[in-house]
């Protein structure tokens, strides 16, 4: 490993047409693409490959146009206004199957950016709170490239690399994403209560960061011996960690442990998370594995989504055309959950928008993504209740779903199911 004091030494090997993939979420090496994209300017057509990045994105500047080509496998609220303008391009991509993507024989990996943390006596950084894809990255990579920070907290599970893995390194002591909780409202409360209802004592969870799960967490203090395996976890999981609630005890594979791939949430998460040997860190092909995921019993998976019609279609990656996310871990979950012994799967989401607009919807919006399909989901939520749609008839489940909707909307729900659904004879029951 050769630390350098310019950065631009550490990418002077980066050239036209190269391919780069940058770790993300709280991981993100901030400091790394501020000089691509500085970098960039006098190359073409180099690509950035990365799931949700934290912080600022220089790399989708207007001007970086044929220069630098930013691709993302899961669109944050920072890449958004750049994605549907077309500076920024969104790949729809299983989380699981990001690794694989990389593997490709025909694709090669210029670059690998990395942000780890300072190492130990025995020559070895840890990867911290981010490992998703970055250890297919690094073993496919010709060079490697780190922001070694203190703030990185030492993490376990397959977290640990040895310097010499490393090309180039930089020094930064730069804090990492403080992700504070948002504050529940009732409609939050009430989603979190009914979610909560459907999870068994013993259940292994998957839940992501948001209202919606912070409001199911909260509703699951009175819960005993829940596990945790998940694409990540939030400050919400220590909390009932600390609490005894979570204790991994009736796991199947990796008993006593919160299995993760990401973490993202405040300063006190990371502290939480560093050298604690009830966490263990793992790469995205485990964690988003339907073939392991199916083995843990009570497997219950937790996830939001924009909009869903009547039929139990969900749409979690975009408002129509529009793209607001990605598909992320969702079908992962949603299927492994289900052919798990006891398993669950749940899409929990809000009536109506805070704009007033139902998203139970009669059809999806014209260009909307199908995110997971009518034939995968089991149990939608939203504050007016629980629909069981599984092994449910298209009547059936409009008529279920139609319950669960906002009052005032569901009228036209009604009018519109018996104009679509075939023997649909919808009641205001």
């Amino acid at each position: 490993m050769r630390i350098v004091q310019d950065v631009m030494e550490a990418l002077a090997g980066i050239e036209s047409g190269d391919q780069i993939y940058c770790q993300g979420m709280a991981s993100t090496p901030t400091r790394l693409i501020e000089a691509l994209a500085s970098r960039s300017r006098t190359l073409t057509d180099v690509r950035l490959y990365h799931l949700h990045l934290e912080g600022p994105m220089p790399q989708v500047e207007p001007d970086l146009t044929d220069h630098l080509k930013d691709v993302s496998f899961f669109v944050g609220k920072n890449l958004r206004k750049a994605v549907n303008a077309g500076q920024s391009y969104y790949l729809p991509l299983f989380l699981s199957d990001v690794p694989w993507f990389l593997n490709r024989p025909a694709f090669h990996l210029k670059a690998a950016f990395i942000q780890v943390s300072p190492p130990d006596r025995h020559g070895y950084v840890s990867l911290g709170p981010t490992v998703e894809a970055i250890l297919t990255a690094i073993e496919r990579a010709e060079t490697v490239i780190a922001q070694i920070n203190p703030q990185v907290p030492r993490t376990l599970g397959f977290t640990h690399l040895p310097v010499s893995a490393i090309d180039y390194a930089i020094e930064v002591k730069d804090a990492l994403p403080d992700v504070e909780p948002e504050t529940l409202s009732d409609i939050d409360r009430q989603i979190g209560y009914y979610v909560a209802s459907l999870i068994d004592d013993r259940a292994t969870l998957q839940l992501g960061i948001g209202k919606i799960p912070d409001a199911v967490l909260t509703e699951l203090i009175h819960h005993q011996d829940l596990g945790i395996h998940s694409e990540m976890i939030a400050d919400g999981v220590m909390r009932l960690a600390e609490a005894g609630v979570i204790t991994g005890r009736y796991k199947t594979h990796d008993v006593g442990q919160m299995v993760s791939t990401f973490a993202l949430g405040s300063r006190e998460l990371y502290t939480f998370l560093d050298d604690n040997p009830s966490v263990a860190m793992r790469p995205v092909d485990y964690t988003n594995n339907t073939a392991v995921i199916r083995q843990q019993p009570g497997m219950t998976s937790i996830n939001s989504a924009v909009e869903v019609d009547i039929t139990g279609q969900v749409a979690a990656e975009s408002i129509g055309s529009h793209i607001i996310s990605g598909v992320g871990g969702q079908m992962d979950f949603v299927r492994g959950a289900s052919l798990a012994p006891r398993g669950k799967s749940i899409i929990a989401l809000p009536s109506r928008t805070s704009t007033g607009i139902s998203r139970i919807v009669a059809t999806l919006h014209p260009g909307a993504a199908v995110t997971t399909t009518r034939n995968h989901v089991q149990y939608v939520v939203t504050e007016y209740g629980i629909a069981e749609l599984h092994g449910k008839t298209l009547d059936e489940r409009a008529q279920a779903l139609i319950r669960i909707a906002h009052p005032e909307d569901r009228p036209d729900l009604v009018l519109q199911g018996r104009r679509t659904i075939p023997g649909f004879r919808g009641t205001l029951e």
